[in-house]
């Protein structure tokens, strides 16, 4: 005879006047901090009590009812209702569902508490991102789902844009296959396709971080932040039809521009239409570029303008905006931290002074129209104008008319009946992938030619900032010269020749070497007049402290720690004069003390790594972050190798070796020439697999 099962029986539920309730000292909830009253009240007065509380009768001490009840279990609830019965919104009769725990039950008022609290299963993310998606398709706007569930507009935004990401990896995330972090990177691409594709690329590999996902997501992108996109804004992309990845769970500073041919196309045509407008000036030619690389106005006369003065509106702007900076800066000279509004206002002063400060400079008409300008697109993004060069092929005969009457017989003077056009040139440059190789080749001979121009660079602004060193570098040519009898062109047999870069790195001009460079020859520049005699007196009137940083800043001129392919027909280096000049480099450069990661040279995917191939890669980061950073990436494609190898040697202060500090051997020049040592094998001749091609030829249009 089969026995029977024993049925339970469930707690009755009845409606219980709020008042005749009251909170029980049983409850296991102590803990107050991140619980919120004032949010869960707000939702049980739109849609009510969803779910009812856990009470059991008051007895007196004879253990009859009283008719009040405890509540063990709910008490968030009946705070949320207390709440609502101070503000009016609730009477204090009103009936609240309960489940009522029979007197006598074996089972404690603790344990009620804790089993509703433990037992309650959260959740899953996944189903909360696609309760959210549900109720935008039945109508409610992101607003109104952030009001309604007391989260913030972004956090909504986030959990939309996690169900766009393709079902597979959707599923994948739902079997705890992929983590929370790695559904948030693909949500910076829109495409579930490419989604698709990234995850088998990485799935069996051994880094899936979010970050490489992010990486591999943008690789074919443009950031926001880049010089271009600010140049032609954002917005001018968009509205133009194109398309911006974002990332809405970390800082994406502005997203990445998706369609790269049409920027490249908005700012073409935002530069010639800026060049359109400036060849309005007169001038006879005007070559455009997004940028150009250092040194571009080699051999080119630069006109000296005369920069136009203040009106007088601009001059009284001038000095009350000086007098407000003083009177604020004594206002609060000893405080301890600038409000915020007065930093910003100090801020906004210090940037319209300095718009006074740069002001434009006029230039003689008759110059204007044998010179031109160069425009581009400066570092911020804004327009870059750099006018007033004259190309040598433009300038007039030494005697003639023109050099003795500026504006008489040259085109655009009042005489000539024509009217001269302005050449607009556009550059345009283009770069073949390097090829893949399993081993380890010499470096390019292009990569190394740009790495020691980086060198030379550096070389220069120490040796400039070293009179002592670049003292005894302009004796020892010296000594050479007189003792040795090597010849020197020029009337003094000593001279500094001006050594420029035909091959260099895209990076070179912004590097900080440039820069001083630069600004130390525009204080000179500004500080020496142009006539021969009133330079001489200049010079002879200096002090000796200023003579010397000027020897030295011109002296740096002519370092050349470049390496040159050797020509065995004799026009050019030698490949014993390249060994030379190397070996002279490293003890101008050991006398300096220079050190290449000092001066903020790092190795990035542009100068070095997306350069070269696999095994060298692999070679940097083993020297630079160990045997076991290289095994994390020896797996990967080398696009993906080259840039995560940017990231691991980003501050371990490796150096390819073209830009080491070798020992020294012995002098070069003092060895035959049958015997000067053969070259590193990384300046060794190699096939030029991955070298860059040469620029194509400039496209000229003429502008009215």
């Amino acid at each position: 005879m089969a026995t029977a099962v024993q049925k339970i029986t469930l707690s009755a539920s009845r409606d219980i006047p709020f008042n005749k309730l009251v909170l029980s000292q049983s409850n296991v909830r102590r803990v107050k901090a991140g619980v919120s009253i004032e949010e869960l009240a707000e939702d049980i007065a739109r849609r009510g009590l969803l779910q009812s509380l856990n009470v059991r009768p008051v007895l007196d001490a004879d253990g009859g009812e009283t008719g009040m009840f405890e509540i063990p279990a709910g008490g968030r609830r009946f705070r949320a209702l207390e709440l609502l019965a101070k503000k009016k919104r609730l009477a204090r009769t009103a009936p609240v569902p309960c489940i009522v725990r029979e007197t006598g039950t074996d089972i404690s008022a603790e344990e009620d508490s804790l089993v509703e609290n433990v037992q309650r299963a959260p959740l899953h993310p996944l189903d909360q991102f696609r309760a959210f998606q549900t109720l935008r398709e039945q109508g409610l706007s992101e607003e109104e789902i952030a009001a309604r569930f007391f989260v913030s507009l972004n956090i909504v935004k986030q959990r939309l844009k996690l169900v766009s990401v393709s079902e597979k990896l959707l599923e994948l995330y739902a079997d705890d296959a992929m983590t929370l972090e790695q559904l948030m990177a693909f949500t910076v691409s829109a495409d579930p396709a490419r989604q698709e594709q990234v995850w088998e690329a990485i799935e069996h590999s051994w880094s899936k971080e979010p970050y490489q996902i992010r990486r591999m997501l943008t690789e074919n992108t443009v950031r926001a932040s880049d010089r271009r996109v600010r140049f032609v804004t954002l917005e001018a992309y968009e509205e133009a039809g194109g398309a911006v990845m974002r990332d809405l769970f970390q800082d994406d500073d502005g997203g990445w521009v998706e369609d790269v041919p049409l920027l490249e196309r908005l700012v073409a045509d935002k530069l010639k239409a800026e060049a359109e407008s400036i060849a309005g000036e007169g001038w006879k030619w005007i070559q455009v570029a997004a940028d150009f690389p250092y040194g571009h106005t080699h051999g080119l006369r630069e006109l000296t303008g005369t920069p136009i003065d203040l009106t007088d509106e601009e001059r009284a702007t001038r000095t009350a905006l000086g007098e407000e900076y003083d009177r604020l800066e004594s206002e609060y000279a000893e405080a301890d931290e600038l409000p915020d509004e007065v930093d910003e206002r100090l801020g906004e002063i210090e940037a319209a002074l300095e718009s006074f400060e740069a002001r434009p400079v006029a230039y003689h008409p008759a110059e204007v129209v044998r010179a031109g300008a160069f425009v581009s697109i400066a570092h911020d993004g804004r327009l870059s104008v750099d006018r007033g060069y004259v190309r040598p092929e433009d300038e007039a005969p030494v005697g003639s008319e023109e050099t003795d009457a500026p504006g008489a017989g040259h085109p655009g003077s009042e005489d000539d009946a024509t009217v001269q056009r302005t050449v607009i040139t556009l550059g345009d440059e283009s770069q073949d992938d390097d090829e893949e190789e399993d081993f380890i080749k010499p470096l390019p001979e292009r990569l190394v030619t740009e790495l020691t121009a980086h060198r030379t660079l550096a070389l220069r602004d120490a040796l400039a900032g070293n009179p002592h060193i670049a003292m005894t570098a302009l004796l020892h040519k010296l000594v050479r010269d007189t003792f040795q009898h090597i010849a020197a062109p020029g009337c003094l047999e000593a001279s500094v020749r001006h050594v420029f870069f035909p091959v260099q790195a895209d990076d070179l001009k912004d590097s900080a070497s440039a820069k001083a460079v630069e600004e130390r020859q525009d204080a000179w520049k500004n500080d020496l007049p142009t006539d021969d005699d009133a330079l001489w007196d200049r010079i002879d009137g200096l002090d000796e402290t200023s003579r010397m940083a000027l020897l030295a800043h011109c002296v740096s001129f002519g370092v050349n720690a470049l390496y040159e392919k050797a020509n065995p027909y004799g026009a050019g280096p030698t490949q014993h004069g390249v060994q030379q000049r190397i070996h002279e480099a490293n003890r101008l450069a050991r006398a300096l003390g220079l050190d290449m990661v000092a001066i903020g040279w790092r190795p990035t995917v542009g100068n070095y790594l997306g350069r070269v191939t696999k095994p060298r890669i692999l070679e940097a980061v083993r020297e630079g972050a160990g045997e076991q950073a290289a095994q994390l990436i020896d797996h990967l494609k080398k696009g993906d190798m080259a840039k995560e190898a940017e990231r691991l040697l980003a501050d371990s202060g490796w150096l390819p070796e073209p830009l080491r500090l070798a020992p020294l051997d012995g002098d070069a020049a003092d060895r035959p020439d049958d015997e000067t040592e053969a070259l590193p094998a990384f300046l060794a001749d190699d096939d030029e697999a991955g070298e860059l091609s040469e620029p194509d030829e400039p496209a000229a249009i003429a502008a009215e």
